[in-house]
């Protein structure tokens, strides 16, 4: 009995028992998951489609469970693997075929049970495991703790330990607990998040998470340790992208950390405690405050970076000891397997350490440039105007985008100054164990290589500032030049501000060219360096007569490729912190600028006074070091409930007058008190993009009551049932698609609504004001109230008033003929109410595009692309510079270049012996002669590659901005209605920039990288071609990962490019409104709306940044478990087998093999996030142009039109072919030299006429005829340019006052100052220093609007055309300059046909005909004294309402 149970215990010992027994199990369970995957098959229901798409999330950690199962397969594999090669060399036995096809079983048991928890993880039902499954894993966690105790008692019993069955055992047993650990305990609590919800509409969560991201926390801020090193917290986003195209609502809010909330107030309140006030904030203050604020992150950065660093140099201070190894020298029993694992590790350590320090880099620019970004959106709000002069908005705005941006880059660079020191001394130590004395001639090569940088470096800093600089100027006179697209295209100008862009753009291209030059010297030095380095030192060795053997020989080698990084990164540091030392200084200085002065304006309590407004003894100027005070001797006292009314004539002072009370211009003396709230109105309307409701309420809460009473009070509702969304239509980019009465009304029923005790409004009726009998005037003139009353006494008292008044009587002369009936007194009519309202009824250049449209909004989502790129996108790419000619040459010359590299390293590794006692095969000078050819040849070839790849990139970066800019500035007039600049701004400015400095290199990157991989593999193959038994599967997994990641992380990319455009476009629009904002005092709410942006922007670009690294995370692991493969197959393989040397180099390049494998992937999704940028371009490239500017077979004689005579024949206006009509069939003809008035309703077709007449819409049907020319038969700039217009918004360009007159250059100086004369500016010109050359500023803010509305009336003076369209063109001017802007147009184009859009029905009294439109037809046509003849005429009672109004007021 005890024989038979000795044997039976023997039995049970034996492997072949252990593991038939094993196999047999796992054989069991690859049947039951088959047959259960067929049951689900069969029992599939018709809601497959909608189960697939919704995932579970209630398995406890079921990515780590999937891991660890993909992981026990590939680990079987491995074993599978390496024990079929060694036995297949040492024969086989019973035992070993049983070990083998238990291996063979567990690597399919385990992939299965992967696929199909895969599976399980799809079906919502499912709230635990599958039964069979933990079943399972409870007998797997007992055989494998079974197998473990045999493997001690065998190792007892017969003192033998067998290596790979004790490894295997260790394995199972972990990970059988771990298992189990998973399987049998509870679901934890809330382990739910919103990015593992079901994402379909329909689905029951899915009313309460619409709003997902806006609400949810990033997994980030409370993932546990293994979710942060793993970077698993990225997981579900990553997992949400590959199902679905990625909205902003899916990326989770930031930590409030990482939030704009969180850093901002750090870096204020450290700058503030540094400097004492923002006047003196220095750069060095700055650079604190911003170190302050990201100190924890910049500490732990710098330890994961020396970690990284310590961890790269163990390979090759290894490498020497690994070929010893193999040549035989072991210093201990395993010392093979010691070694690996050393190589292992310290790969692990490497990819750990880069992973979180390249993260941790981008965490910490994130928050530094947040916190900028909000920094200079506050102080652009405080902004004295003195100072707003001395910075455009333009240049303000590259503060954020440009400056703050670059700060926030500069995270990536701040360790490298100390870090090269450590790789420099970390390589000379590696270099001197194996070098000796020869170290000293690597490091005078290193530091010769690092000083031939320097001078490039400083090249390149110089070409990136006068680059950065013509770039500023470039953007600065293309958003000019959006902003007035309009004017350009009426007065037929666009082609020649193109040419003032593309002049620009080529002196930007000129020192782009000259920075791509030298980046490719750079990229020479960068990758001719270890080759140069190599040589200096062997040839010094050779000299030296120091032996060069193999291991120490591959062992420099690496040590010269890991100092590659460094010498190249040396000059880019430099270059960046010079940068970045600029932008400083930039900021610096900016946040030093004077701000408001805070106690301008004595603010009084609300009830605390019956005086509203008292000035005494006020002197304020614009110019505080200016001899001449703009307003003087001011002194004025205010009640509650009075009405005042400012007089006086274009530029005496009048809205100066305003901005000091509103506290906005600086006070030299005397006292300004407030009392209550007040409310402004700003001579030029100031709309906020956004709903027309959001722009009334400004802020307040809904009061439906009120907001009805508003609306009524600003005859608004009558537009709002015009347009198709009502109070929710979107206003475009300064309320583009609002006429200019509909812009001014909206800003007075904001006003309104705020119900304020004080109401300020600057000239918002450009009308004389209704029933102002009894209540006080203040006449300006030269900056003094000369005159102060009531109207009668005033009137009686002096001539300054009287002028006024006079211009106006003039104005109203025209009245007198009607029936003085009409002329009773109505009684007191409310100022608002009644100015409103004859503002309405006048009120033009309705765009009637959006009052008779289709139910879709103006303007709309920034459009994006969604899906995969198209490989249109690069194959356009690559073949717009010489048709792709260059493209062959660049990828020749790098396989050259790698040929030869591999050639010099292959020599060296065979030429020089393994050890001191084994004979060289030649000698030292032939070694190191053959040696430097090859280096050469290598060197040349990355000289040719790295000129070819520039040369294309610049060709290609030329062609596609002239490509863009010829479309955009022949694109139709809607495009820019539609489209908010800043969308256009972007792709000039941040997509330009990616395709002249980054796309090249990204593109030319992915490609060097894959010829380099391929490099690599055909080394390591020459030596082990087992290892692709390995590689293949791993590659697969690779581009399975990338494939999975890159839908997310294109998408995020696309979201940084679209969530850019707000915060610019929200700051653009601050700036200009700045002074109404502080009157409502709504700053705070502003900068609220600023964070929300600025982190909507941020969010996106952390997370591109955490999907960055989690997928370079598993790349790296997978390519170490190669490596380390690799390694284990050549400790395994019998002594001999192979050349130690050639071994040695295959390890030596299987280092990088980690870095490169997921170089290629990162370059790969680097190339697909960046060129994205050049199909933002390319939809730009296609958008639909206006008709041909010239058509040479028709062109009109010189001299047309000669009569002037417009024949208008039923014409049918449409703004798009799926929209209404807009103008239904009218016809007319104006005679020629006649002057015609156009008068009507808002949305009655005024001014879509006379877009028609220039052509910016085209007619459906009908024509009109000029002198008996079908205008459609002709080219645009011969029509535009044969007609003249003055508009509607005085508008004056950058530059010269000669420049603004006379654009195209047509004329002489003596015609200038002949015109300036008529239009009585040639006095006001000659005071001017610069005379015709004098300066005008952006937007001519150095002008007044009366100025600007001159000089408008000077260029079509200068033109003298026999058309000439005013499309209300004394709307920002006096009565008195009203009249001699009319007088001068009666003088000079008494032949023109003149064709007025009335605002002042005295501006059309004395025209020869009335043309008074309705809904797109010809309600009345007529001369005005036979209109107002008929009493029931539309235009008699008109006239009638506005001679009520202003003769109540006179």
């Amino acid at each position: 009995m005890s024989v038979l149970l000795s044997k039976s215990s023997d039995f049970l010992l034996k492997s072949t028992f252990l593991r038939g027994f094993s196999g047999s199990i796992h054989l069991v369970l690859l049947i039951v998951l088959f047959l259960s995957w067929v049951f689900k098959k069969l029992r599939a229901d018709g809601n497959e489609v909608a189960k697939r798409s919704v995932r579970n999330n209630g398995f406890l950690y079921y990515k780590q469970t999937l891991f660890c199962c993909l992981g026990l397969s590939i680990f079987n594999f491995a074993i599978c693997f390496l024990n079929h090669f060694y036995w297949y060399r040492n024969g086989w036995s019973e035992e070993k075929i049983a070990t083998l096809l238990d291996s063979v079983l567990r690597t399919l048991a385990w992939l299965a049970l992967s696929v199909y928890l895969h599976s399980q993880f799809l079906y919502p039902s499912e709230r635990r495991y599958p039964f069979v499954v933990r079943v399972w894993w409870g007998f797997f966690l007992s055989i494998s703790c079974y197998c473990l105790v045999i493997d001690f008692v065998y190792y007892k019993r017969y003192q033998i330990l067998q290596i790979q069955y004790l490894v295997s055992d260790v394995v199972s047993t972990v990970m059988g607990l771990f298992f189990c650990y998973v399987g049998y305990a509870s679901k934890v609590d809330g382990e739910d998040t919103f990015l593992q919800e079901p994402l379909l509409n329909g689905n029951i969560r899915e009313s309460k998470q619409s709003n997902r991201g806006e609400k949810t926390l990033t997994p980030y801020s409370n993932a546990n340790l293994f979710s942060i090193f793993t970077f698993s917290w990225m997981g579900p986003l990553i997992a949400v992208g590959y199902k679905k195209t990625l909205d902003l609502e899916d990326v989770p809010q930031l930590a409030s950390v990482d939030s704009v909330e969180g850093a901002f107030p750090i870096l204020r309140d450290k700058l503030e405690s540094d400097s004492g006030s923002s006047s003196r904030v220095t750069t060095v203050g700055l650079v604190k405050a911003l170190i302050f604020t990201t100190w924890k992150e910049i500490l732990l950065t710098a330890s994961l970076a020396l970690v990284y660093t310590l961890a790269t140099y163990v390979g090759p201070f290894l490498i020497d000891t690994f070929v010893q190894y193999l040549t035989g020298h072991r210093e201990f029993d395993n010392e093979g397997y010691v070694l690996v694992l050393a190589f292992f590790v310290a790969k692990l350590v490497e990819c750990l350490a880069r992973r979180h320090w390249f993260f941790r880099l981008q965490q910490v620019g994130i928050r530094a440039r947040a916190a900028l970004v909000a920094l200079i959106y506050n102080k652009g709000l405080t902004l004295s105007c003195q100072s707003k002069q001395g910075h455009t908005s333009g240049e303000i705005i590259n503060f954020m985008t440009v400056d703050a941006e670059r700060i926030g880059d500069f995270s990536w660079y701040m360790h490298d100054p100390w870090l090269v020191l450590v790789q420099v001394a970390l390589a000379l130590v590696i270099l001197y164990k194996n070098l000796g004395l020869a170290s000293i001639a690597a490091f005078v090569a290193t530091v010769l290589v690092m000083l031939a940088n320097v001078p490039l470096g400083s090249l390149q800093e110089k070409y990136q500032d006068k680059l950065m600089k013509s770039k500023d100027t470039r953007m600065k006179a293309t958003s000019e030049m959006l902003r007035n697209m309009r004017i350009l295209k009426l007065q037929g100008w666009e082609m020649k501000f193109l040419s003032k862009i593309v002049a620009l753009r080529e002196t930007e291209t000129g020192w782009l060219r000259k920075y791509v030059y030298t980046s490719a010297m750079t990229t020479f030095v960068f990758w001719g360096a270890p080759t140069f380095v190599a040589v200096a030192t062997f040839g010094t060795s050779t000299i030296m007569g120091i032996p060069l053997e193999s291991g120490k020989l591959l062992s420099a080698l690496a040590t010269f490729r890991i100092l590659q990084e460094p010498i190249y990164n040396l000059p880019d540091t430099i270059s960046m912190i010079a940068q970045t030392k600029v932008s400083l200084d930039r900021l610096a200085s900016f946040f030093r600028l004077d701000d408001l002065q805070p106690d301008v304006v004595e603010k009084l309590a609300r009830g605390s006074s019956d005086i509203a407004i008292e000035i005494v003894d006020g002197r304020f100027s614009w110019d505080i070091s200016s001899p001449n005070p703009t307003l003087k001797e001011i002194n004025i006292k205010v009640s509650h409930g009075m009405r005042v009314a400012v007089c006086g004539t274009v530029g005496s002072g009048k809205s100066s007058f305003l901005s000091c009370i509103l506290g906005e211009m600086p006070k030299l003396s005397g006292n300004v008190k407030l009392s209550g709230t007040k409310a402004y109105v700003a001579q030029s309307p100031w709309i906020q993009s956004g709903k027309i409701v959001d722009n009334i309420l400004f802020g307040k809460e809904m009061d439906k009551e009120r907001y009805d009473r508003v609306l009524e009070a600003c005859s608004l509702k009558k537009d709002l049932e015009i347009l198709s969304f009502g109070d929710q239509t979107v206003i475009g980019e300064r309320g583009i698609n609002l006429s200019g009465g509909q812009k001014q009304r909206i800003q007075i029923a904001r006003a309104l609504y705020q119900d304020a005790d004080i109401y300020l409004f600057d000239d918002p009726f450009s009308a004389v004001d209704a029933h102002t009998g009894s209540h006080l005037f203040k006449v300006m003139k030269d900056g003094r109230i000369t005159q102060a009353g009531k109207y009668n006494d005033i009137l009686k008292s002096g001539s300054d008033f009287m002028e006024l008044v006079g211009a106006h009587k003039e104005a109203s002369s025209a009245l007198d003929s009607i029936d003085a009936g009409t002329r009773e007194d109505k009684g007191v009519v409310s100022v608002t109410n009644a100015a409103l309202k004859e503002e309405a009824r006048n009120d033009v250049n309705g765009k009637e595009v959006d009052i008779i449209g289709p139910k879709g909004q103006l303007v709309q989502e920034e459009e994006r692309e969604k899906g995969k790129v198209g490989f249109s996108v690069y194959w356009k790419y690559i073949t717009t510079a010489y048709g792709g000619a260059l493209v062959p040459f660049i990828l020749l010359a790098q396989v050259l270049f790698q040929l030869l590299q591999i050639g010099s390293n292959y020599w060296m590794a065979w030429a020089t012996p393994v050890s001191k006692d084994v004979a060289p095969l030649v000698g030292g000078s032939t070694l190191i002669i053959v040696y430097v050819a090859l280096a050469i040849g290598s060197s040349l070839c990355i000289l040719g590659r790295a000129l070819l790849l520039v040369t294309a990139g610049y060709k290609t970066a030329t062609v596609l901005f002239n490509r863009m800019h010829l479309c955009i500035f022949r694109a139709p007039m809607s495009f820019f209605d539609a489209t908010p600049s800043g969308r256009i701004l972007n792709r000039a400015s941040t997509d330009q920039s990616a395709v002249d400095l980054n796309i090249p290199i990204q593109v030319g990157a992915f490609a060097f990288s894959i010829i380099q991989l391929l490099g690599i593999i055909g080394v390591m193959s020459q030596v082990t071609w087992q290892v692709f038994l390995v590689f293949v599967p791993v590659i697969g997994i690779c581009i399975w990962l990338q494939q999975y990641y890159i839908p997310s992380a294109r998408e995020l990319a696309r979201l940084v490019g679209v969530c850019k455009a707000p915060v610019i476009q929200h700051f653009a629009e601050t700036i200009s409104g700045s002074t109404t904002i502080r009157s409502f005092d709504q700053a705070s709410r502003f900068r609220d709306t600023c964070m929300k942006l600025i982190d909507g922007y941020s969010r996106p670009t952390f997370n591109t940044a955490g999907a960055m690294e989690w997928l370079c995370f598993r790349l790296n692991m997978l390519s170490s478990l190669t490596f380390a493969f690799s390694l284990v197959f050549l400790i395994s393989i019998p002594e001999g087998t192979i050349d130690p040397s050639i071994a040695g180099l295959a390890v030596t390049y299987g280092l990088n093999l980690n870095m490169l494998q997921a170089w290629v992937i990162r370059n790969l999704c680097n190339m697909e996030n960046k060129i994205i940028s050049v199909e933002r371009i390319l939809q730009y490239t296609a958008i639909p142009s206006e008709p041909p500017l010239v058509i040479e077979s028709n062109r009109p004689e010189c001299h047309w039109p000669s009569h002037g005579e417009i024949d208008i024949c039923n014409l049918q206006v449409r703004y798009a072919p799926h929209m209404p009509l807009v103008l239904r069939g009218l016809t007319c003809t104006f005679g020629g030299g006649t002057k015609t008035g156009i008068v009507g309703r808002t949305g009655s077709g005024k001014s879509t006429l006379i877009q028609t007449l220039f052509r910016i819409v085209e007619p459906a049907a009908g024509h009109i005829m000029i002198d008996g020319i079908n205008i459609s038969s002709i080219g645009l700039h011969d029509l535009r340019s044969r007609l003249s217009i003055i508009p509607q918004e005085p508008t004056m360009f950058e530059g010269t006052l000669r420049s603004n007159l006379d654009p195209l250059e047509e004329y002489s100086d003596e015609q200038i100052w002949e015109v300036l004369d008529k239009c009585q500016l040639g006095d006001e010109v000659r005071k001017k220093e610069g005379k015709l050359d004098s300066t005008v500023t952006e937007n001519g803010e150095n002008w007044s609007m009366g100025q600007r509305q001159l000089v408008c009336l000077g260029r079509v003076l200068l033109k003298k055309s026999r058309v000439l369209v005013l499309d209300e063109a004394t709307a920002s001017v006096d009565t008195a300059t009203d009249n001699m802007i009319q007088q001068t147009l009666r003088q000079h184009f008494t032949d023109s046909t003149v064709v007025t859009i009335a605002h002042r029905i005295t501006s059309v009294l004395d025209s020869d005909m009335v043309l008074l439109l309705d809904h797109g037809l010809v309600e009345e046509y007529d001369s005005p004294s036979k209109l107002l003849e008929n009493k029931s005429s539309s235009f008699a009672r008109l006239v009638a309402e506005y001679s009520v109004r202003s003769n109540s007021s006179v």
